[in-house]
């Protein structure tokens, strides 16, 4: 079978389990970068040195899988790109970190109050590049740069057979404002200036909507990449996440779906609570990734006969957990999901997760 042979055959089992129709066989869905890194012998501080040098490690990382694994979530590494979308600073291995430290968020108030007011009043793309370039340093021009290689970087993967699921990556709008704000500064302006904190969330919403619309006729993905990050219900009383998390994630999710994709809802956290909340988007169209937080089979319990379900294999039993641990774990979620389910890790594999319980995650999928 020819790579385009191959990758044809991947996309069609993807379209059945997102339609909730029976596939050929349950999906494997590696989401990784650092996890790939560490496998390779590669430093991460090598690794986070530019976004081609990501993509060739992780192609070479998933190609010691084998073919029988369908696709990875995305073509590069999350740690570059975390500032684009939570307005903070990220410190990088080899830069502010040891040369194997994984990257991390360095969450602090930056953005001001009335940096709401200069969104509200002058918009948010001038104000972005600015605030990121000037407050935290981040090598904005490059990485629009870098990105604009992601036209090759998948290539590459889709040449060697494997998909990219979600080439095209989208946050809420509130994540914007959590970061560059702080988690704590946020939610103190959810209850003292809560209109003019959702004028600016609307404005920087418009804007980012619009965006990607362009991304998704750009690219034409299959699945898009939807992150509400620290969106969970269990965050927020009812009424402010209603007002400040579904209200925005409900609408890039519809606008995803109306671009001719399908939203993946990357699901951090608890959000046992609002569930049902998820039924409002059209059904068919849509997955529930979670990252073992959210009970699975509540999930699937509310939500299995309207969307497809991602996930779950918890970080803690790709590390410590033995091979037959994560094939018994995986083997059950195949028997017990059904036709509308793609197997993967509970959010990205963790860099110290052992090659083979990846691997009997994978032969849970296949068989094989």
């Amino acid at each position: 079978m020819t790579s385009a042979e191959l990758l044809a055959e991947k996309k069609a089992r993807l379209d059945k389990v997102i339609a909730l129709e029976k596939p050929d066989r349950t999906p494997v869905v590696l989401m990784m970068d650092g996890f790939c890194a560490v496998q390779m012998g590669v430093k991460l501080s090598d690794f986070s040195s530019s976004l081609r040098r990501q993509n060739e490690v992780m192609l070479s990382s998933i190609k010691t899988f084998g073919p029988e694994v369908d696709g990875i979530n995305a073509p590069y590494g999350a740690g570059n790109l975390f500032p684009l979308i939570f307005s903070t600073k990220v410190k990088l291995p080899g830069v502010e970190l040891p040369d194997n430290s994984l990257w991390q968020l360095d969450e602090k108030e930056v953005m001001t109050v009335d940096d709401y007011d200069t969104i509200i009043n002058q918009g948010w793309g001038a104000f972005q590049r600015q605030y990121l370039i000037e407050r935290i340093n981040y090598p904005f021009d490059s990485m629009m740069e870098q990105l604009g290689d992601s036209p090759e970087f998948i290539q590459n993967f889709e040449d060697a057979g494997y998909y990219i699921y979600s080439p095209v990556i989208a946050a809420t709008v509130n994540e914007q404002a959590g970061g560059g704000r702080s988690m704590s500064k946020f939610m103190r302006d959810l209850f003292r200036i809560p209109d003019k904190l959702e004028a600016a969330l609307d404005v920087i919403q418009e804007e980012t909507i619009a965006g990607l619309r362009q991304q998704i006729r750009a690219f034409k993905p299959q699945v898009v990449f939807l992150s509400p990050a620290r969106g969970a219900s269990e965050f927020f009383s009812p009424k402010l996440w209603q007002r400040f998390v579904w209200k925005y994630l409900k609408a890039t999710a519809e606008v995803i779906i109306e671009e001719g994709a399908a939203a993946d809802i990357h699901c951090d956290g608890d959000w046992t609570r609002d569930l049902d909340y998820f039924k409002e988007l059209p059904k068919g169209r849509c997955i529930f990734e979670t990252d073992s937080v959210t009970d699975i089979y509540k999930i699937k319990e509310v939500l299995g006969d309207h969307m497809a379900i991602k996930g779950d294999v918890p970080a803690v039993m790709t590390t410590l957990g033995t091979p037959d641990d994560v094939y018994n774990y995986s083997a059950k979620l195949i028997k017990d999901m059904g036709p509308g389910f793609i197997l993967s890790s509970g959010c990205s594999l963790p860099p110290n997760a052992k090659v083979e319980n990846v691997k009997a995650m994978v032969s849970a999928a296949t068989g094989k």
